[in-house]
């Protein structure tokens, strides 16, 4: 679960936050993983309390329609974080080779990768998760070095952690704090740790053991995203110390000095350049010396590597339980790596390595879009006495996930509307996209009403059933809306009894 939290695409944000606004966004970062803990909790006590993972549950509450766009939207996520393993894995391999393996092979290589990495799958659980271990441990190591080199000023760290703000931010700035927590918190993660706590044996007849169970599962998720969190921390405050203040010049020049292979992209006249996860091993190859470089490659492979293998799982899962299709891992992991590697592979060889690192911030973005279809199904299901029963969310969680959510929506109109500003500003661009729009927000909306009828039957049930349709109808059983019908998830006793 905390593999999602450290895909290229997070190192990417991480870097850019630290050269664009320094130490001055910590505070984000650190609250980012705070409500992505929130949200893991809920996915986690969805799981044990009810037997059935968000995909499950979703398909059963949702009609038709509703429930294929939402099928959609998390592949949608899936196929985007993909890419940006694929992006993560070629770069490293580029940089570890010294540009001997173009970016165009790296991509390539990645699904050979893949399918090996599923071979471990035969040995056991213990056994991937340890293999999991190893690759988060291998980035603590890599950039913990990194940290222990740059030397970041540890007053300027503590500052940014605790002091709320942005000191002499502008729009970029702007623009990047309201990315991360798009970043950071991955929609189909959500989907994913619902059905990962299934591989543990919990007596769900027994309160005590579910009671439990909950605890423990919290614990686990709190150390798991503490880790993920120092080392995000680690990569924001190396380039907060190393690059901000650094011209291109200077930083060419030490390339040159250090006999740094990739000198040349920092070889142009602009004061200021872009970072990304290339640019990045580059600087810290030319300001540290060639071992950084190399150091860094290593955790960004790393990264790539075990966040593909997330992918993979969370889309078995969400295909399983919206479709119910059960395919064998491999033809998962081939669809989903086909979709994500033909446009890469066509952007590495036909474009340079700007395009293609560039396509990181779009995907981040993307994910931010497609958080609203995880967040208001896990706060529905959780807040629900007829799901949860007496582990239904505290009325204080809940008012913090429908906080959270209403910020990720207005994030994402932020989004939008800065996009919308960037296209040309003519009918045929903007009558499609306005259009989009208009259907994810209405999209949304009815997300929101069925989510109130559920958590409040007695004030929104009636405008929720007709939202609903005939699968309300199928829900709730065809003797009307006063049936006494069995819960849908979990066993009876612990999801109540009988609702109405």
């Amino acid at each position: 679960m905390s593999i999602a939290y450290l895909d290229p695409g997070n190192i990417e944000s991480d870097l850019q936050t630290g050269t664009l606004a320094r130490f001055d966004l910590l505070w984000l970062l650190l609250l980012a993983h705070i409500l992505g803990l929130l949200m893991q909790r809920l996915a986690a006590r969805l799981g044990v309390v009810s037997g059935c993972n968000l995909a499950e549950a979703a398909s059963e509450f949702y009609p038709a329609v509703p429930r294929f766009l939402l099928w959609l939207m998390v592949e949608v996520a899936i196929v985007g974080s993909d890419m940006q393993e694929v992006i993560g894995t070629a770069i490293a391999l580029n940089l570890l080779s010294n540009g001997a393996i173009p970016l165009w092979a790296g991509v390539l290589i990645t699904i050979v990768d893949t399918f090996t990495f599923l071979l471990l799958d035969k040995y056991g659980l213990r056994r991937l998760e340890a293999f999991f271990g190893f690759l988060i441990l291998t980035m603590a190591v890599t950039f913990g070095y990194e940290y222990v080199v740059v030397q970041p000023d540890q007053r300027q760290v503590l500052r940014g952690l605790v002091v709320p703000g942005c000191r002499g931010c502008g729009g970029r700035q702007l623009l990047q704090a309201v990315g991360t927590i798009g970043a950071v918190i991955m929609p189909h993660n959500i989907y994913l740790h619902s059905a990962l706590v299934q591989s543990r044996d919990v007596n769900r007849q027994d309160r005590r053991a579910v009671r439990e169970a909950n605890k423990y599962f919290f614990v686990e998720s709190s150390i798991a995203l503490f880790v993920s969190f120092l080392i995000n921390l680690f990569v924001v405050s190396v380039f907060a110390q190393g690059y901000s203040e650094q011209a291109m010049s200077a930083i060419y020049n030490s390339c040159v000095a250090n006999d740094n292979p990739h000198a040349d992209i920092f070889s142009g006249n602009s004061s200021k350049l872009d970072m990304d996860i290339y640019r990045g091993g580059v600087f810290l190859g030319c300001q540290f010396g060639l071992a950084c470089m190399y150091i860094w490659a290593v955790g960004i492979l790393a990264a790539g590597q075990s966040s593909t293998m997330t992918g993979t799982y969370a889309g078995q899962f969400v295909m399983e339980g919206f479709l119910r299709l059960r395919w064998k891992r491999w033809q998962r992991v081939l669809l989903t790596r086909s979709l994500a590697i033909a446009p890469t592979v066509l952007l590495a060889a036909l474009t340079d390595i700007n395009r293609l690192t560039g396509l990181n911030d779009l995907l981040n973005v993307l994910m931010s879009q497609q958080l609203p279809f995880a967040l208001i199904p896990i706060l529905t299901f959780t807040a629900s006495g007829r799901y949860m029963s007496e582990f239904r969310n505290h009325p204080v969680i809940s008012l913090l996930a429908a906080l959270l959510s209403a910020a990720v929506v207005a994030i994402n109109v932020f989004f939008m509307a800065v996009f919308v500003q960037q296209l040309p500003q003519v009918w045929y661009v903007l009558a499609p996209l306005g259009l989009a729009c208009l259907l994810y927000f209405c999209f949304i909306i009815y997300l929101v009403v069925l989510a109130c009828a559920e958590i409040f039957p007695v004030c929104c049930g009636r405008l929720g059933d007709r939202c609903r349709g005939r699968g309300g109808q199928q829900l709730l059983g065809s003797g009307g809306d006063s049936e006494i019908v069995e819960p849908l998830l979990g066993d009876s006793e612990l999801a109540g009894g009988t609702a109405t």
